[in-house]
């Protein structure tokens, strides 16, 4: 039996809340193997001390930190969290089956404090803020918050208690001191889960976990970086104005680029997310922009953000296709370069969210176009639930679509707004995908086979977090990926961002060459839907929204520029 005492941990940044720059620890895990058999508990915590037997849980952070201390007239030995971002996060998780974790614990400061027990995303709190209460929160308790009564109930502030998880015949427990508060279906995996005192001080003298099988948790990702971020919000010579109404919110623009590689078309709708959908044109590259183009009527009733691509049939007709989401998703098209619109109807009986977000051509011809949904418009119901990606294919250049698959969930992360690329060979298609519970970076999925298979989620490097990622090669094979930034730990959070790398970085888990912040966004992290096209001779068109301007409503704007020009002033250029 392999045994680690006293591990000292490395530090990674907290994953299970969002709003929260805490920082925690976890196990080192070397020389142990990826499966811990059934058997003896594995302590995490004993006397007070982080020790291992066959895992290690520690639990080392700055400011709010956890550490052993000893209190009381008795001298007793306590491992002590207190600050909202002291997490204390378990090093073995549990993949299916029976489990029972034990705890002896109290908290200081308990009054009000939100302090709690958190698993697989959902929260047991020890006593609440509105009404002193036992609260429960989360998808795991059927989502929003609910009271199990004041927590006099069950034990009086201050007191040691001895709390209990239970998963036994896929009914999952909640005791403290013997009683049983509630139990509620449970099945599949059991993850992320351990301590958080928010406003108390909590003090823990021993935990532990006995069950059917153990793995021990995978190594969390950092939540920042360390490649440098080349700065060009200032360089205004790169930058045109799309489009600018003083009072009106302009947003969320994709693009096409025209085989004569100087045309580019511009879509967005006159509002946040939905609106009337307005039409632009550049004949010059995005240097200049047309007035807003007349289109049909039915595009005053979009209701989300409209997605414009390029396809071609297997009879090598050219159209282009414009998507319209929610329920239902709804498609126009043009078969002659955008001169003129169909109107837009429905392409099934089912909606979504950003639709599509990306469209994929396969090697036989098809079309594969994905998007995502929370289960309120897939079949048009309202009712949030669990986040899906979905995948629909066309065998006919776009012009109908299959019914929904489902390609990836998570138990834990929202995945939400793809967008891809293929492998220099062509053999393999990446989707990166946008995590919108904010716990973890982004991820990515992948296939091998034109997209009838695709891999479980993998959480992305920090430097590669954001919200809708669209991607280019570049001519020397680098790939060129802009979107949001949403990274955890950032200077430029919230602004309108790239990532400069190859495709191989992305495949080992690398944070890649550099990062470049391409505008600078004044109001929150409302910016950068982007729109990207590349021309032939290397330049890189990029277009979105954003509050440019400190004080007004979101306008369009249109950015150029070259790897080559970074390269050479990457230094210089630097943010400070």
């Amino acid at each position: 039996m392999f045994k680690l005492t006293k591990h000292r941990l490395g530090l990674f940044q907290q994953l299970i809340f969002p709003k929260l720059a805490g920082v925690v620890a976890v196990a080192s895990w070397l020389g142990l193997s990826s499966a811990l058999s059934a058997g003896e508990p594995v302590e995490l915590v004993r006397d007070g001390h982080a020790v291992a037997v066959r895992s290690v849980l520690a639990v080392q952070l700055p400011g709010d930190a956890w550490k052993t201390s000893i209190v009381g007239p008795d001298k007793v030995s306590v491992f002590q969290g207190a600050g909202q971002g002291a997490r204390l996060v378990a090093g073995v998780n549990v993949p299916a089956g029976d489990f029972e974790i034990r705890a002896r614990l109290r908290m200081l400061d308990q009054e009000k404090s939100a302090a709690g027990f958190f698993f697989n995303g959902s929260f047991f709190g020890f006593e609440g803020a509105n009404a002193n209460e036992v609260f429960l929160n989360g998808p795991a308790f059927g989502g929003g918050l609910k009271s199990l009564g004041t927590s006099k109930q069950y034990f009086e502030r201050g007191s040691w208690i001895d709390f209990v998880v239970q998963r036994q015949d896929k009914s999952l427990s909640f005791m403290i001191n013997g009683k049983k508060l509630i139990a509620i279906g449970s099945s599949g995996h059991f993850e992320n889960w351990g301590f958080l005192p928010w406003r108390s001080t909590m003090q823990i003298t021993s935990l532990s976990i006995s069950a059917d099988k153990l793995v021990k948790a995978p190594v969390p990702k950092s939540r920042g970086y360390s490649i440098p971020t080349i700065d060009l919000a200032g360089q205004t010579f790169r930058q045109t104005i799309v489009d600018r109404e003083k009072g009106q919110y302009l947003g969320h623009p994709t693009t096409v680029l025209l085989e004569d590689n100087k045309t580019i078309i511009a879509v967005y709708p006159k509002g946040h997310g939905r609106g009337a959908i307005v039409m632009k044109k550049s004949s010059d590259a995005g240097k200049t922009w047309s007035p807003r183009l007349k289109v049909p009527e039915s595009w005053a009733t979009s209701k989300e953000v409209p997605t414009i691509f390029p396809t071609v049939d297997k009879q090598g007709k050219q159209r282009l296709i414009m998507f319209s989401g929610l329920y239902p998703i709804r498609m126009a098209y043009s078969e002659d370069n955008g001169a003129q619109w169909s109107q837009l109807e429905p392409i099934g009986d089912y909606g979504g969210i950003v639709a599509m977000g990306c469209l994929i051509r396969m090697n036989n011809g098809d079309y594969v176009a994905l998007f995502h949904d929370d289960g309120r418009f897939i079949k048009g119901s309202g009712k949030s639930d669990k986040f899906f990606v979905y995948s629909v294919r066309s065998s006919d250049g776009g012009m109908t679509w299959s019914d929904p698959t489902v390609i990836a969930t998570h138990d834990i992360a929202h995945l939400c707004e793809p967008g891809y690329t293929r492998s220099p060979d062509g053999k393999k298609i990446v989707v990166f995908l946008r995590e919108n519970s904010r716990r973890l970076n982004s991820f990515m999925i992948e296939s091998t086979d034109e997209g009838e298979t695709w891999s479980e989620p993998q959480e992305l490097p920090a430097s590669l977090t954001g919200d809708r990622h669209i991607a280019k090669y570049t001519a020397d094979g680098r790939l060129f990926i802009t979107f949001r930034d949403t990274t955890h730990a950032s200077p430029t959070k919230g602004d309108w961002v790239a990532w400069v790398g190859t495709f191989d970085d992305i495949m080992s888990g690398r944070e890649g060459q550099y990062r470049v912040r391409l505008m600078d966004n004044t109001k929150g992290g409302d910016c950068a839907y982007p729109g990207l096209e590349l021309l032939p001779d290397d330049t890189l068109v990029t277009t979105t929204y954003g509050h440019w301007t400190k004080g007004e409503t979101a306008y369009v704007v249109t950015v150029h520029l070259k790897l080559s020009e970074l390269d050479e002033h990457a230094k210089t250029w630097a943010l400070k």
